[in-house]
């Protein structure tokens, strides 16, 4: 499987050529060994994984996917990005680093109504960092804040990869949302600190911009309240259980569309882009859970999670710390060379049976599991979002200076990774009061 990534195979691909080998090896095996063993074996997967092609994704929580993306790729179609980005400059402005902490306060509010963090790199990219790079803005600190501020797309509800953790682990997919939001918080604040700290040292890297009027700072939100309400409402009705995840991602697409529609910021060629879109990557996700549905059942059928389970309980005195370091070291090199949905799928079938078998908290987990994944997201030498930005920004920035400029973000992320560690209730408060 991993050989099959390393050579570029599509995830879906990897993962389902993996699982059918491997179940077609232990039926195999279990059958007796032999040629007419191997028949049946072959015939029995055949027929599984035709099953598998339906039942891994008729999930009804897998409905909030294309409803999530569909609200983020309106929003992206109706100009809402810009506007985020546009009034979160003017308000920040002044600030020491104020457009850099701007794209920063901006990759945040767009985080909360794409649930992906390419899509948000890609988006706040295109505005952000030009027009740091018009204010003379050191290129290392531009395209290193977009770069690190897309990650919490993963982090900030509503979240593909919270999605997806919730479902083959069990969890409620409202609790991880809401666990999501004081993280995402600490997080940004993380990010603003060492842009400002920075800037207080060295103001080279962030020249000061003329001052906007307070009529221009309050003029600039008619264009986003629709886009804040719309979170607001997502996010209040999942907390207070007014509704399901689910019906969440039906309401604030229709919302999303009716704002750009009443707002006449989008036309139906605009709706079908949108709609494309949407389906173009929930068929991408979708096949991906189905090659992750048959590895899972290759790893059952082995007894492989059994085995974990009883090995982990085997170190309930093993301090949380050395087991979740052990983990950190995994999920960062895996990183290196790897996105965040195929460490996901990957790792969860084996690293899901030792976190239960050591008692700890699954929700809690999901968290730190995802921050692992963003980390990972900005981490040399593949770093997905170093890539989107390098893309978005051509020969603006080379490669080395978005690496160099992320350097200060990945340090930053590690410090708020163990305050998580070490504070738990940091990611469990909110969900204790639902």
């Amino acid at each position: 499987m991993i050989i099959l990534l390393l050579l570029r195979i599509p995830i879906a691909v990897s993962l389902i050529c993996a699982g059918f080998g491997g179940l077609v090896l232990v039926l195999t095996a279990r059958g007796g060994g032999d040629l007419d063993a191997f028949g049946r074996a072959l015939s029995a997967a055949n027929h599984f994984l035709g099953d598998l092609a339906y039942s891994s994704v008729a999930e009804y929580t897998y409905t909030t996917i294309p409803m999530f993306l569909l609200m983020g790729y309106l929003a992206t179609e109706g100009g809402f990005t810009r506007d985020i980005y546009a009034a979160a400059r003017m308000w920040f402005a002044r600030v020491p680093g104020g457009l850099a902490v701007a794209s920063a306060v901006g990759c945040t509010l767009f985080s909360a109504i794409s649930g992906s963090s390419l899509a948000t790199a890609a988006a706040m990219g295109r505005m952000a960092i030009p027009e740091m790079l018009h204010w003379k803005y050191d290129k290392g600190l531009a395209s290193g804040i977009v770069a690190a501020s897309g990650t919490l797309g993963s982090l900030i509800p509503p979240s593909i990869l919270m999605i997806l953790y919730a479902v083959f682990t069990e969890q409620s997919v409202a609790k991880l949302f809401v666990a999501g939001v004081l993280p995402g918080m600490l997080s940004l604040g993380a990010y603003v600190l060492i842009v400002m700290i920075r800037v207080k040292i060295n103001p080279q890297l962030a020249p000061p911009v003329p001052a906007v009027p307070m009529r221009d700072k309050i003029g600039s939100l008619r264009g986003i309240w629709g886009m804040l309400a719309l979170i607001a409402l997502v996010v209040t009705g999942l907390y207070t259980g007014m509704f399901t995840p689910s019906e969440a991602g039906g309401i604030g697409a229709m919302v999303a569309l009716l704002l750009c529609l009443f707002s006449g910021r989008i036309k139906f060629k605009g709706v079908a882009a949108a709609g494309e879109e949407t389906l173009k990557t929930t068929s991408m996700l979708f096949a991906a859970v189905l090659g992750a549905y048959m590895v899972t059942t290759f790893s059952a059928l082995t007894g492989f999670a059994g085995e974990l389970t009883s090995w982990a309980s085997s170190f309930e005195n093993v301090p949380p710390i050395v087991i979740l370091a052990v983990l950190s070291v995994l999920y960062i090199v895996l990183g290196t060379f790897m996105g965040a949905i195929e460490i996901m799928l990957l790792t969860l079938p084996v690293v899901i049976p030792v976190i239960k078998g050591l008692g700890y908290d699954l929700i809690w987990f999901g968290i730190i599991m995802i921050k692992y994944l963003e980390i990972g997201l900005i981490t040399p030498p593949v770093g997905l979002n170093v890539f989107i930005i390098k893309a978005v920004t051509g020969d603006l920035i080379g490669m080395g200076q978005i690496f160099k400029g992320v350097a200060w973000f990945i340090l930053m992320d590690i410090v708020v990774l163990a305050i998580l560690i070490l504070w738990p209730d940091i990611t469990l408060w909110l969900p204790s009061l639902m």
